[in-house]
Formats: C-alpha cells, structure tokens, sequence
C-alpha cells in the first residue's frame, strides 16, 4: 500500500525544488514530473538494475500522464562514471534527438545520477533534469544538492559541475530490492548526518542500528527523510560549496583515497569507504587530541553496528599502502593552496573544516591504519 507523500523542500531561489519521499512514489512519476515538461517526452537514463527491477513502474506511471519515455540503458557500476562513459551517454541522447526543451531523467543509483546530471548540464549547453533515485545511498546524499561529475585517473569526482534537479523522486519502496551490503554502504551518509552536527539524530541512528541495517522499512523512511531535510538545509546556505557545505564530506578525503587505491572498479562500495573513512576521521581528530576517546570509539561502535567495517586491514581491496592513500589526498577537490583540508571533529555533532593539516602527521597515521 502507498503511504502519503512528504514534500523536503530545497530552498535555492529560482533554482529551489522539492524532494518528494514515500512509499509508492514511483507510481506518482508521471503525475509529478508533468509540470516540468514543455512537451510530453522525457529521455530516461536509466541504470540495468533499476531498469530490470522498477523500470516497468515507471513506464507505466510515465504512459498514464500521455508521457513518452525515451530509454537510454545504463551499465551498472562505478567505472561507467568515467570519460567514455559521459560519451556513450552524450552520443545516446544526440542520436534519440534531444533538443533543448526536453527533460532528463535520472534513474536508479548514484553513479547514474552523476552521469545523467552532468550529461543534462552539458548536453546542447544545458536542459533540465529530474532524479529518481532507486538506492539507499543516493536517496539520501548524491540525488540532492546538484553535484555532478564523473571520475578521472587523479581521483573521484575532480570533473564536474553543479547543476541542480529540478525535482527529486525518492520511493522508499525501491529500497526493498538493495542487497543488503548496498543498503548497510547507503546507511554511512544516515548516520553522517548525525555525525556532523545532528547528535540527537545519531543517537536516533546508534538507538536503531541493527533494524536499520535489516531494513525495516518505517525506520528506513524516517532515515530518508531526516537526512534529505539535513542536507538540503546545508545546501540551501552553501550550494556551491565555498562554506559549511564542505562538512558534507565528512569521511570523504579518506574514502576518496581508499576508492582511488581500489581502482574504482567496485571492489568496495563508495558507503563502505565513507563508513571506514568516517571511523578514521574521528581516530585522526582523537590522535590530533581534538576529540575524547570515548567520543571517537563511541561513533566508530555506532558505524560498526550498521554493518560497516572500520577497520582498513578488513576492508575490500586491502592491503592498502599508506604512501598511495596519501598521494590520492593530495588530489582532493577540497585541497587549496598546496595544504591539505579534512572534516575532523571535536566531538559527536561537533565536525569541523581543517584546511592546513599536515602531510607527515596524515602518513603516519595511515601507516598505523592498514598494519
């Protein structure tokens, strides 16, 4: 049975949208993209998995609202966010005859969401696009706040640009076809939420984590939308990410280096690295004597209850190397001026931007992490 619809607005100007959450939500895609379009087409980029397991939903809801929906099948995985892969999707929508007026549709995971929001920015100098995000991981973080990008041999995500949806479709329904190790990597950016400057929310997290990480779908929704409302909040103070955005990344510098070593082939899940990340930060702000003991075990215990590893020895693609893990730091989009910028913290709820911290202290560190 569909649940009624909740509304998480993202408050941007002229460029402000909803973000629509529930169950079922997928069934009301045609009658809510309409307003959108300025003829009845959308080009749907739609991820295998999504496609196979939701795209009949879809195409149904679309057909009832007079939509004609034009298929662009996306390969699952994260080695499709790449040049060639922006290419192949650029080449699709020229060849099915996009034109300026029409709307993009984004279905299915993170990595599709990135591509099809950098394709909608750059594709005939720019049309708009919708994202209906079918995973854990997306619904709460990727899908909101209009950061696009595709991956290049320095890193994760240096080739971009923010472009805004103009709505998100997040159907919590979708949630109950993830593998559970897709849905337990979607729950490290829920309980970041809480881990950044939300402690009552991260206590609401540590309370629930082992149904949360069986599933259950009343928390899952809860989750969903508590952390839609955290990000937009966020995104609605600092949309380009010259601010207190950048606290969003918590984790990120560490897990973006992990991803980088790993060969971005899916060997671990952008959340498991984020979940390891985030216990290392924490660690790291401890090592620095920026955060008590009993703070940083407290939320490492917390992401571990969800399913998460944190310890980098267990991790997928270890052994890791310390020097490697540094070099692909010094890649970081956050980086300015030759010094290195982490997320740390003081505390649970109490994260921080660091812009000068030192290489020789971060090498040292991740040499205690991978032995």
């Amino acid at each position: 049975m569909n649940t009624p619809l909740t509304r998480v607005p993202v408050q941007l100007g002229a460029r402000s949208y909803d973000v629509v959450v529930g169950d079922g939500a997928l069934n009301q895609a045609g009658e809510l993209i309409s307003p959108f379009l300025s003829r009845k087409r959308v080009f749907v980029a739609a991820d295998e998995n999504a496609q196979r397991l939701h795209g009949q939903i879809l195409r149904d809801s679309l057909s009832a609202s007079g939509i004609e929906g034009v298929w662009v099948r996306v390969p699952s995985g994260e080695q499709q966010k790449s040049f060639s892969g922006i290419e192949t999707m650029l080449d699709a929508f020229l060849a099915k005859g996009i034109e300026r007026k029409d709307v993009i549709v984004a279905f299915g995971g993170g990595v599709v969401g990135d591509l099809a929001g950098f394709a909608a920015a750059i594709v005939k100098r720019g049309v708009d696009f919708i994202q209906i995000p079918t995973t854990l991981l997306s619904q709460v973080d990727s899908s909101v706040g209009g950061k696009t990008a595709i991956n290049s041999t320095a890193g994760k995500n240096l080739v971009g640009v923010f472009h805004q949806p103009r709505l998100v479709i997040a159907d919590i329904g979708t949630l109950k076809t993830l593998p559970v190790r897709e849905l337990r990597a979607g729950l490290a950016e829920v309980i970041k939420y809480g881990l950044i400057d939300d402690p009552e929310f991260f206590e609401w997290v540590e309370t629930n984590a082992a149904p949360l990480g069986a599933g259950e779908p009343d928390l899952l929704a809860e989750a969903v939308r508590r952390s839609v409302a955290a990000k937009a909040a966020v995104v609605a103070r600092d949309e380009h990410e010259t601010g207190d955005r950048a606290l969003l990344n918590l984790g990120h510098t560490f897990a973006h280096a992990i991803e980088a070593c790993a060969g971005m082939h899916g060997q671990i899940l952008h959340g498991e690295a984020v979940g390891a990340g985030m216990a290392a930060a924490f660690r790291f702000s401890t090592k620095l004597g920026l955060c008590q003991g009993q703070n940083s075990e407290r939320a490492v215990k917390a992401i571990a209850a969800l399913g998460l590893e944190t310890d980098w020895r267990n991790l997928p693609g270890a052994p890791y190397q310390a020097g490697s893990l540094l070099e692909a730091m010094r890649h970081d989009k956050k980086n300015s001026g030759g010094t290195l910028t982490f997320i740390l913290a003081k505390g649970i709820g109490q994260s921080f931007i660091d812009r000068n911290v030192d290489a020789a202290q971060v090498e040292a560190f991740l040499g205690e992490l991978v032995r």
